[in-house]
C-alpha cells in the first residue's frame, strides 16, 4: 500500500498556491510557491495522519482521485514515522494489537508503538510485523 495521498493544488486570485486533501477535509494549507505549497502539504498531511491516529479517528486509505495524472493533482506522502504508523495500522485491518502482540510474540505495548507516530521502529521490526501481517516491507527513495 501507498501513503500518497491526493491533494488539489490550484492557484488562486492572489497567486498563492491552495493546496486542499482530496481524502481529509480539514487538511488544508498554502504556499507562495508551488515548492512551497508541496512542502506545507507534506507538514498539514503529517499533523492529520497523527491527530486521526492519536485519536483513534477513521484514517481513509487513499483516495484514486487523480491517478490519471491531472495537471492540479498532486501526491503527499507524510513524513516517515508518520508513514511506518499509517502502514502498520492499514496492514493490521480487524486485528487486535493484542493479536498483533501474541503473532510478533512482544507485548502489547510494544506493538501498540507501532502504530504510534511519534515512535521510530526499526527496519527489522517493521519488516517482522510486515511479515507477521503477510506482508513485505518495500522502501523506495522519491
Amino acid at each position: 500500500m501507498k501513503s500518497t495521498y491526493p491533494a488539489r493544488i490550484e492557484k488562486d486570485n492572489n497567486g498563492l498556491y491552495f493546496v486542499q486533501f482530496i481524502n481529509f477535509d480539514e487538511a488544508i494549507t498554502d504556499g507562495e510557491t508551488l515548492e512551497e505549497a508541496l512542502f506545507n502539504a507534506q507538514e498539514v498531511l503529517t499533523l492529520t495522519v497523527e491527530s486521526r491516529l492519536e485519536e483513534n479517528l477513521d484514517l481513509p486509505l487513499p483516495s484514486q482521485t487523480g491517478e490519471k495524472e491531472e495537471d492540479n493533482i498532486y501526491f503527499v506522502a507524510p513524513d516517515a514515522r508518520v508513514q511506518a504508523a499509517l502502514l502498520v495500522h492499514h496492514a493490521r485491518g480487524n486485528r487486535s494489537i493484542a493479536e498483533l502482540a501474541r503473532a510478533l510474540g512482544t507485548s502489547w505495548p510494544a506493538a501498540k508503538r507501532l502504530e504510534d507516530p511519534r515512535n521510530s521502529p526499526t527496519l527489522k521490526i517493521l519488516d517482522k510485523a510486515a511479515a507477521t501481517l503477510g506482508k513485505k516491507l518495500v522502501l523506495s527513495f522519491e
